[in-house]
């Protein structure tokens, strides 16, 4: 894992002094590399979490799958990525890590993408037979998507062949043909498309059900967060506070360029002209996931036998801090009153 925390604060230009520090809990967060970020990345600008008593400090994660080990150990507080069939494993082994809100909502901006020099025989997702497919972790959540796709065309997830590797070699395994195909997520759908390493395809806003779709979440480790409540609860106001904001840009709000500078300085994305070309992943204002959901990613990793026990979502998700951050946060006004980008309201 490389740590951003040193990164963020120089490049943002958050000055932390050695007594404020140390009024503050540090809270370590390991992040997958995401424009949903962005939401974060504004509160930490902002100053939510100061205000809050908290200092963060980044990792980034391959996947949350990959990350998950050291969620459960304690080496990381609290986990923003997607849901893995990780997860599931770890609560059946009764791991201290829970859901907390969602990260990810419909329109998720995921999309299936194919090599150029394929457009001409791969024509469906039937034709994906036989093919290789590129996910970023073993029982990713671009896993469940790729399966959900095929299932779709009459398929399953052992008719192709699945490549493990990080979002960001996704790129050089296309131009040397190593797959086929990758289930990409932005800012990665982006540079991949712009630079004609790969074709869109599939997206599974249009094919997968149900909707809104919960891919990705944040998680805690709930033994540290069982004695300092108030902390976490904090820690989700300032969260939410960032999502409203980004939510604003997303639709074209005022601080619209304050949120693609942040996502620029930060590397998510070192292109502004495509962040103002394609659309943004959605985020759910209140952070409370679909249910339904994420009880159809357990479903499916159960049926392929990446995990081997289903819970009830009483057991997948405490929805207690979405609850306190949307009641202290109150009723949300969308600037852009005239947008009619669906999501992020």
């Amino acid at each position: 894992m490389k740590r951003l925390g040193y990164v963020l604060l120089v490049g943002l230009g958050v000055a932390v002094t050695a007594g404020a520090a140390n009024a503050q809990e540090t809270i370590r967060v390991g992040v997958v590399r995401s424009m949903a970020n962005g939401a974060l990345l504004m509160a930490q600008e902002k100053g939510y979490f100061k205000d809050a008593g908290i200092k963060l400090e980044l990792e980034t994660l391959q996947s949350a799958a990959t990350g998950m080990a050291g969620l459960a150990q304690g080496q990381l507080n609290i986990i923003a990525g997607g849901v893995s069939a990780g997860y599931f494993n770890a609560l059946e082994k009764k791991l201290p890590v829970m859901i907390t809100i969602d990260r990810v909502s419909t329109p998720i901006g995921h999309d299936l993408m194919i090599r150029p020099d394929l457009k001409d025989q791969i024509k469906s997702l039937k034709d994906f037979k036989g093919k290789t497919i590129a996910s970023n972790a073993p029982g990713a959540i671009t896993t469940y998507e790729i399966g959900k796709l095929l299932e779709t065309a009459g398929l399953t997830i052992r008719d192709v062949e699945i490549k493990n590797m990080p979002f960001g070699q996704y790129a050089v395994a296309l131009q040397n043909k190593a797959v086929d195909g990758v289930l990409a997520i932005p800012p990665f759908t982006y540079s991949l498309e712009e630079n004609k390493l790969a074709l869109p395809f599939a997206k599974p806003d249009e094919l997968i059900k149900p909707q809104p779709m919960t891919i990705a979440v944040n998680l805690i480790n709930t033994d540290w967060a069982k004695p300092r409540q108030k902390t976490v609860q904090n820690f989700y106001v300032a969260m939410l506070r960032g999502v409203r904001d980004y939510c604003n840009a997303y639709h074209g709000g005022a601080n619209r360029k304050e949120m693609i500078d942040l996502l620029i300085s930060s590397k998510t994305e070192t292109r502004s002209e495509l962040l103002n070309k394609y659309p943004w992943p959605a985020r759910n204002l209140s952070g409370k996931l679909s249910s339904a959901s994420l009880l159809d990613v357990q479903d499916w990793f159960l049926k392929n036998k990446l995990i081997t026990a289903k819970l009830p979502i009483e057991q997948l998700v405490d929805y207690s801090y979405s609850d306190f951050a949307q009641q202290k946060l109150g009723p949300f006004e969308l600037q852009n009153k005239a947008s009619k980008i669906p999501g992020c309201r």
